[in-house]
Parts: C-alpha cells; structure tokens; sequence
C-alpha cells in the first residue's frame, strides 16, 4: 500500500484550535518533523485540513 510522507513547513501558532490538533494527531511537533503515513482517507482528510502548513509527498 502506498505511504505518505508529511512534513510540517509552518507554525500553528495562530491557527485555529482544531487545525492546532490536527497537526498534532498526525505526530508533527514542530516545523521539519516529518512522519510517514499510511494512505487512506483519513489522513487523506486530515492533511487538506492543515495543507496549509505542511508538504505531503507519496512514498512507494
């Protein structure tokens, strides 16, 4: 199955609570943390919510 690789390029500092908490739920504690997902639609969603402050690139 494909994968994920999400790097957080922005602070959440400022930003909604709810964006605040996504990021966190994706494992990103600060700006360059990067984590490897799995590809489903729930990180899918989760990502868009935040795609603002974070790169996403696929892995094979």
């Amino acid at each position: 199955m494909a994968q994920l690789k999400v790097q957080q390029k922005k602070s959440t500092i400022g930003c909604k609570p709810n964006q605040r908490e996504t990021v966190r739920a994706l494992g990103l504690r600060r700006i360059g943390d990067t984590v490897i997902k799995e590809d489903r639609p729930e990180i899918r969603g989760m990502v868009r919510t935040v795609s603002h402050l974070v790169t996403v690139e696929e892995v094979e």
